[in-house]
């Protein structure tokens, strides 16, 4: 399904992040890497400032809970990737519609190798189509063993080269 920019303007890049929405993420990457799991999560901001995220929301990773469950089927952990149980994401995105507070951005960590949209981001994002499943945005956040965050990257759905490609953000100061 197409989502038209002009009704979700966050999905051509250049959102602005509140200081303390990009302290929340971080804190989260924190989180994950001690518990050895990519971390995840919804940013959202109010409707009538459409490029703006002030708000984090961590969610849970259930890869390594998958893993340990079928490790056949799910064969890699939390460390490689992140896995959202679909009806609480569903519902997240539906709550802050209504509240008038929609979800712009899903957030994720790489752990040691760096800030890019991976073919299984893509693929989670697009259900393996040549669509956004949910209209919005991608920030990636690179920890470093020991907890440096060495890099952040925006990135939004181009759809004539069907590809995500990295776009500016902006952060304002707390």
């Amino acid at each position: 399904m197409a989502h038209d920019p002009a009704e979700y303007p966050w999905l051509s890049g250049s959102v602005t992040f509140t200081q303390a929405c990009l302290d929340g993420v971080d804190a989260d990457a924190q989180r994950g890497l001690l518990a050895d799991e990519e971390c995840c999560g919804l940013m959202a901001g109010p409707r009538e400032n459409e490029l703006l995220c002030d708000t984090t929301t961590p969610l849970e990773n259930r890869a390594n809970k998958l893993h340990a469950i079928d490790p056949e089927t799910f064969t890699r952990t939390g460390r490689e990737y992140f896995d959202l149980h679909p009806l609480k994401f569903q519902r997240a995105l539906d709550e802050g519609a209504k509240q008038g507070r929609p979800v712009k951005v899903l957030y994720h960590s790489h752990i040691d190798c760096g800030a890019y949209f991976s073919e299984t981001d893509a693929a989670a994002a697009t259900g393996n189509s040549s669509e956004l499943l949910h209209p919005l945005a991608y920030l990636v956040v690179s920890i470093r063993t020991g907890g440096l965050i060495d890099d952040r990257k925006l990135f939004v759905y181009d759809g004539p080269s069907r590809s995500f490609v990295e776009s500016p953000f902006f952060v304002r100061p707390a």
